[in-house]
């Protein structure tokens, strides 16, 4: 068995398929959607194994690395977190992650992960892992090959040829992306098997393929890694050699074009829960083939998934094949075979300008969250809760005033020079103008309700003077 593997876990993308729950500013990967934890907290449980893998690195973006590392912390496990400067799809983070992997052992084996996918056989994960191995060791691209189990035009296609030890693994004879519906049908008829996005690979390999290929690619993530500078727990790739890598996927990059390419056949419970159909799929079913989640009602109604959050009671009633998604500042309604347009469906909300089409109406932050109760022309109303030990900003507003009443916990709020402490109960006044922060000193959440009063309400009306989170 070669050393461990380094799993380098991908949390780029938007998740746009997956709206109202899956959304920008926390995309799907983030969020639970199949079972309590998130589908990125399911793939740290899955590379939690020692004897197998070794410290994870997580690629993504600037906006999510607070997220990133409070799930790591609730996951009791340290991972390198690289920052993107922008996205330039999988090919430039996997050319990355291999020089990175390179750093800690010329002779590493890198794991690349998605985020949002779901494997519910995690024994036949590890075992597909040790295989795959074995034949990276060797100097090949091994990608994991799923029997399929309809003629998808959204995955990319595999042809497998011979066997290449006692293991499973055998060469590639054709890979071949996301092909039309008639080219999808005859695959599956000829035994082809589903890409299913996961790599494992000897980091040497795959970054001598890069820069054969692509070899602008490959100076580019040189240079970017080479000017990698530290930001708190942070590791932030350099931009402008980063921003030259040409935008493109690994698939395309390296695996259409590699002799090197190699799969194992394997039965893992696999989905890359891609649209709301999908996770119709994966999740339980009653008698009459419909998945819930929430507070929910259904009548005469089947083969459908109802889903609302946040205690908001959702009925269907005499409907099959549906999707229904409450959240509490948007519902989605759509039949379950067109769940595919949900991406089209976000791309004309984001044209009408609705903020839902990218915002939360919870909007999470390195201390911990705010959710908008109410919003008018002069006033809007939060809760905002803040994690034990953390702080916001200490900072000042031009157009607002604001006034905090604790409602659990002990805040301690700085008002230009004068510190005091605020009880459960009680209240405090921020004028405009004034110089302010807003701590948790104690063990527990503290939840507060803000009431903003001005002439101009968006966040961007914020003077941060110092911040131990390193924002501007």
């Amino acid at each position: 068995m070669p050393a461990q593997i380094v799993p380098v876990i991908m949390c780029g993308g938007a998740g746009t398929r997956l709206w109202p729950v899956s959304r920008e500013s926390m995309p799907k990967q983030f969020v639970p959607l199949v079972g309590t934890e998130s589908t990125f907290q399911q793939v740290l449980a899955r590379i939690a194994e020692r004897g197998l893998f070794a410290r994870p690195i997580v690629i993504t973006s600037a906006e999510f690395r607070f997220v990133v590392a409070e799930q790591l912390r609730e996951r009791k496990i340290e991972a390198d977190i690289v920052l993107e400067p922008t996205r330039r799809d999988s090919g430039p983070a996997v050319a990355v992650a291999a020089l990175l992997a390179m750093e800690r052992d010329r002779d590493a084996l890198a794991l690349v992960l998605a985020a949002d996918h779901v494997i519910r056989k995690p024994h036949e994960f590890h075992e597909a892992c040790r295989a795959a191995a074995a034949a990276a060791a060797e100097g090949r691209i091994v990608t994991f090959g799923i029997a399929p189990t309809h003629p998808a035009t959204n995955y990319g296609y595999i042809r497998p040829g011979p066997a290449l030890n006692g293991s499973g693994v055998r060469a590639v004879d054709a890979f071949v992306e996301k092909p039309d519906a008639v080219k999808a049908a005859g695959y599956v008829a000829d035994d082809y098997l589903w890409n299913s996005g996961n790599f494992l690979f000897h980091a040497a390999t795959m970054l001598d393929e890069i820069t054969s290929f692509e070899p602008e690619m490959a100076e580019a993530a040189k240079a970017a890694v080479s000017g990698l500078t530290r930001d708190l727990d942070f590791q932030r790739l350099a931009a402008e050699p980063f921003a030259r890598a040409p935008k493109k996927s690994i698939d395309y990059a390296v695996m259409e074009r590699t002799k090197r390419a190699a799969v194992v056949p394997a039965d893992l419970g696999w989905s890359d829960i891609g649209s709301w159909s999908t996770v119709w799929e994966v999740l339980d079913h009653d008698d009459h083939g419909n998945a819930t989640d929430g507070p929910v009602v259904m009548l005469d109604s089947r083969n459908s998934l109802v889903r609302s959050e946040e205690s908001l009671l959702t009925t269907v009633v005499g409907l099959d094949d549906i999707i229904v998604v409450s959240t509490a500042d948007a519902v989605l309604v759509a039949a379950r075979a067109k769940a595919e347009q949900v991406k089209a469906l976000v791309e004309d909300i984001k044209a009408k300008n609705h903020r839902a089409a990218v915002e939360h109406r919870r909007i999470y932050r390195p201390w911990g969250y705010y959710q908008d109760v109410d919003i008018a022309g002069r006033y809007r109303v939060k809760r905002i809760v803040v994690k034990p030990g953390n702080k916001l900003s200490l900072q000042k507003h031009f157009h607002r005033s604001e006034h905090w009443v604790v409602v659990h916990g002990t805040a301690e709020v700085t008002v230009d020079k004068d510190v005091r402490s605020v009880h459960e109960n009680e209240s405090i006044y921020i004028p405009i103008g004034s110089v302010h922060r807003l701590a948790n000193p104690g063990k527990i959440a503290l939840e507060l309700i803000e009431v903003q009063v001005g002439s101009y309400l968006g966040e961007d009306d914020i003077v941060r003077l110092d911040d131990v989170y390193g924002r501007g």
